[in-house]
């Protein structure tokens, strides 16, 4: 059974928590003791009602405040499939949040409030969406109940919406719109009989038949992690390399380059779990054995000979600041690309994203916390990283606060 990865999205009160909520209760995915302690909660807040949202607000401040501050991973299945959903903040100040929670999502859940229509963190979340291209993007028009299931007021969100965003979507990303009352279930797990206008798919069945994975069409990569020299008798010649396939496939047989020797040379065999396996694919843990003995140690890149990353001691990336202090002229960071770490230094802060207008403003004097921008980094050795629409595991890195060891932004290289 294959699990889908999901990220949530929204303003504040557009109703994420509840949805989540909605979907756990209608698929049976909420012990009984747990219901019981919601009901109580419920009933100590003033409602009279199951208050769904409480299966995922899970911190006090949360619930004090009616809000999502927090990254909530929530787990349930059906039939089909397994779901892990990121329930991710609403609030501006938590927009790293929502970068971190959706970094890995197969499918954004971005809801619009029916009776405030696209706002500020609306055009955020898809601009985060699409810079992190997510091959497949669900807009909910929640709380239709409370306009009277207009079908007018719906057409207007899902026109505004193509319209403001065109410029800024990615040509493979599948986009769905979807009118729900997620506090009545109304179109989340069963059709409503209020918007017979409607005749699409509910939102679980759009998720029961999404594509529960990146495309395999990438070009194979693989950082070593390790390498493996048994210290015995039996296995004294014995030389693999083990890691993390990140994209691609390899094979045995298949002629690879090995970075930054650039080396060729020819897989013998690969290892999964102790057994031989003829073919691996992203995802997958392994030890690769090779024909010719090559230099090589942790951090070393295989790929394959016809579709090697480049060696770029500078970087020109789209970066998304996490860190209260802002990002400047000048600054040095270390750069973490896959396992691999390097000092940085910011040489030029091109412009920063207004994500509302879709516009850049050019050569701002920092990045600010939350705040969406272009720079160029001067590299103190080469990384061996692709374009990030090309192969986006490749093509993501990490800036770390050298003092402070806290992560300040993640990038995507352009």
């Amino acid at each position: 059974m294959d699990i889908l990865r999901i990220a949530t999205a929204g303003s504040v009160d557009d109703g994420k928590s509840t949805l989540i909520g909605r979907l756990l209760y209608d698929t049976r995915s909420v012990p009984k003791d747990k219901l019981d302690a919601i009901d109580a909660a419920s009933k100590r807040r003033g409602v009279d009602f199951l208050d769904l949202s409480l299966l995922t607000d899970g911190l006090i401040a949360e619930r004090e405040q009616g809000i999502t501050i927090d990254v909530a991973h929530v787990y349930f299945s059906t039939p089909t499939r397994k779901y892990i959903i990121a329930d991710t903040p609403g609030h501006f100040e938590y927009t790293r949040n929502m970068v971190t929670g959706a970094s890995t999502a197969e499918v954004s859940v971005i809801l619009i409030d029916a009776r405030n229509g696209i706002v500020e963190q609306t055009a955020r979340h898809y601009a985060i969406a699409c810079m992190l291209r997510i091959p497949h993007v669900i807009v909910c028009v929640n709380k239709m109940d409370l306009l009277s299931y207009d079908h007018a007021r719906f057409d207007n969100i899902v026109a505004q919406f193509r319209t403001q965003f065109t410029a800024l979507k990615p040509a493979a990303q599948r986009l769905d719109f979807l009118p729900a009352s997620s506090l009545h279930g109304e179109n989340v797990t069963r059709s409503s009989p209020h918007m017979p206008w409607y005749t699409g798919p509910t939102l679980l069945e759009m998720l029961e038949v999404a594509e529960s994975h990146q495309p395999r069409h990438f070009a194979a990569r693989m950082q070593v992690q390790t390498v493996i020299r048994p210290r015995t008798d039996a296995l004294h010649d014995f030389r693999g390399y083990a890691g993390r396939i990140s994209s691609g496939t390899f094979a045995v047989g298949d002629e690879i380059l090995v970075l930054p020797n650039e080396r060729r040379t020819r897989i013998t065999r690969i290892q999964r779990f102790g057994a031989d396996i003829e073919r691996a694919k992203a995802g997958d843990s392994v030890t690769i054995l090779l024909a010719d003995d090559i230099d090589i140690s942790r951090g070393s890149t295989f790929c394959t000979s016809d579709a090697a990353p480049d060696a770029r001691r500078e970087l020109r990336a789209r970066i998304c600041w996490l860190d209260r202090t802002p990002l400047e002229n000048g600054k040095t960071y270390v750069l973490q690309h896959g396992i691999q770490r390097m000092r940085a230094k910011l040489a030029h802060l091109e412009s920063i994203l207004d994500v509302v207008a879709q516009t850049e403003s050019a050569n701002p004097a920092a990045l600010k916390l939350n705040e969406i921008g272009i720079a160029s980094l001067r590299l103190a050795q080469p990384v061996y990283a692709d374009v990030y629409a090309d192969v986006p595991t490749n093509g993501a890195f990490i800036l770390i606060d050298e003092w402070s060891n806290t992560t300040a932004g993640v990038g995507f290289v352009l």
